[in-house]
């Protein structure tokens, strides 16, 4: 019959979330958008800087097309005579690439891409590849440098004062 209630529980159903209220539904086309605007149960206002990472996409004033094309980001390859003269002195040598590279310990696409054209020149391999082939190659060369004028600072006495430590120039007196 009469069943007692443990006292203190609340056994009702409770809506958690946001129940069956009277709200208005969201509308899902065009159409249903403009007739609301019509109608005057929707306002839409254009918001200020709306729409995200919009600056990163837009052609401003250091865009990477502008950044490509005025820097030169090219890896410096290997000479054409460079290249002329590794095969020269390799076929000289009664060699093929292989037998080169497994000399010279490096890889056979090593010597394939110096021979090329296409390597980024690396003096150790092109000193290795000196060794082996008896010859000097032609080394890529450095942009001419500024030629120094030197005057009396060179050598002697400088406008420091006497060089210390002997020949070395810098750094603190050896200890002894």
């Amino acid at each position: 019959p009469n069943v007692p209630q443990p006292s203190g529980q609340d056994w009702d159903a409770v809506n958690v979330g946001r129940g069956a209220s009277s709200r208005a539904k969201a509308p899902k086309t065009a159409r249903e958008v403009s007739l609301m605007k019509a109608t005057g149960k929707l306002a839409t206002e254009r918001r200020y800087g709306a729409g995200g990472n919009a600056s990163a996409h837009t052609g401003g004033v250091m865009s990477a097309r502008k950044l490509e094309e005025t820097e030169e980001l090219k890896h410096a390859k290997v000479d054409k005579s460079l290249s002329k003269a590794i095969m020269q002195a390799r076929t000289a040598k009664k060699m093929t690439q292989k037998e080169l590279a497994t000399a010279i310990n490096e890889k056979p696409q090593v010597v394939g891409e110096y021979e090329s054209g296409k390597a980024i020149p690396n003096p150790q391999i092109i000193s290795k590849l000196e060794r082996k082939l008896g010859c000097k190659l032609p080394r890529p060369g450095k942009k001419p440098a500024a030629k120094k004028t030197g005057g009396a600072t060179t050598g002697g006495v400088g406008a420091r004062g006497p060089p210390r430590g002997g020949a070395r120039g810098s750094g603190p007196p050896k200890r002894r």
